[in-house]
């Protein structure tokens, strides 16, 4: 049976690879990493129905154990270039590739034993955490860069973290397998292989139903220094007032695609000021702050019954029903439907 479902696997990640790289998106760069990755990784579950091309090939054998050290940077490239559109793609990036060559040159020359195995293994799970904990981290710049500049709900940060903590759950159920006996062991390894044939299904379904998640942002856009101190507080006190009279007369907001860009140039206030405003003065990100102005104008909307929630939602500037549910309760403590059976 896991002879099958590996079979199964390999087939849809191949589709998967072909679908990355012929379909059109703004982003090639980064559906190339994921097809990279996809096909390195149906790579090694060939070993599972392969075998005796394996045994008759053992230089074929040795690269494909080795081709595990290539999983997590090309999905770690994936990552970057997914966050950020104009990332720079240079010959240092080759330097990733060292534990590929080092562990295909082993096994060409002395083949797979005891000891090449205990190293390769130990060094396996060293570089898959590290990369991990960069990914997580990578995540976390993206994410604080995106709520000080856009308004619009962060579909692809929510795809690769939860592809991200996938993949975690994934490794740690195989280190498991050290610590069971032999008929646990048979349990745990049909459980792993049907989980990754879970993930690549809904890898699948996700990327067919979602194939420009790769929306990305600029790499020069940084999270704002948090020791930055406040100078000229009368001078920040007139653009707080100057911001809060055009968000109250202009309501930009009611824009689905706002950023901070676009409203810099409304206001006339450069961008870094008004990032620097909203973000440690106002003490909201840019994201926090216009979803505020949105709920409030939603608020008003709600007491009249000629409009459903529905239309509401799209009338204050938001395009998915989840963003404005989750922005309204944080707002407010409760649903809009709550909100409007109990003032109208």
């Amino acid at each position: 049976m896991i002879n099958d479902i590996a079979k199964i696997i390999v087939f849809l990640l191949l589709l998967l690879a072909v679908f990355l790289i012929t379909v059109p998106s703004k982003n090639k760069t980064a559906n190339y990493f994921f097809a990279a990755f996809l096909v390195v990784t149906s790579f090694d579950f060939t070993a599972l129905f392969l075998r005796d091309v394996y045994i008759q090939i053992p230089s074929l054998n040795s690269i494909r154990v080795a081709s595990v050290f290539l999983q997590m940077p090309l999905f770690y490239f994936y990552v970057k270039t997914t966050c950020y559109t104009n990332y720079s793609l240079s010959p240092k990036l080759l330097l990733h590739g060292i534990p590929f060559a080092v562990f295909s040159i082993l096994f060409l020359n002395i083949g797979l034993s005891g000891k090449t195995d205990l190293i390769y293994e130990a060094s396996g799970q060293i570089q898959y955490y590290s990369y991990i904990i960069i990914i997580l981290y990578t995540l976390k710049q993206y994410r604080n860069s995106y709520l000080e500049n856009y308004t619009s709900e962060n579909e692809t940060y929510k795809w690769l973290k939860t592809t991200t903590i996938l993949f975690l759950i994934g490794n740690s159920l195989v280190v498991l397998r050290a610590f069971v006996n032999q008929d646990m062991l048979r349990v745990l390894n049909t459980a792993i292989f049907l989980f990754a044939l879970t993930i690549i299904c809904w890898f699948v379904l996700k990327t067919m139903r979602s194939p420009h998640l790769f929306t990305g942002i600029e790499k020069e856009i940084k999270p704002l220094p948090q020791k930055e101190t406040i100078e000229e507080s009368d001078q920040y006190d007139k653009d707080i007032k100057l911001i809060n009279q055009f968000m109250e007369e202009k309501k930009p907001y009611l824009d689905d695609a706002l950023t901070l860009q676009k409203l810099a140039e409304q206001i006339d206030i450069p961008e870094k000021r008004l990032s620097f405003i909203i973000n440690k003065v106002v003490g909201k990100h840019f994201y926090d702050y216009i979803n505020f102005h949105r709920i409030e104008e939603a608020k008003i909307l709600l007491k009249n019954k000629g409009l459903n929630i529905q239309e509401i939602m799209y009338e204050v500037g938001f395009n998915s029903k989840s963003s404005f549910n989750t922005a309204f309760k944080k707002n407010t403590s409760t649903t809009p439907s709550s909100y409007r059976k109990s003032n109208t």
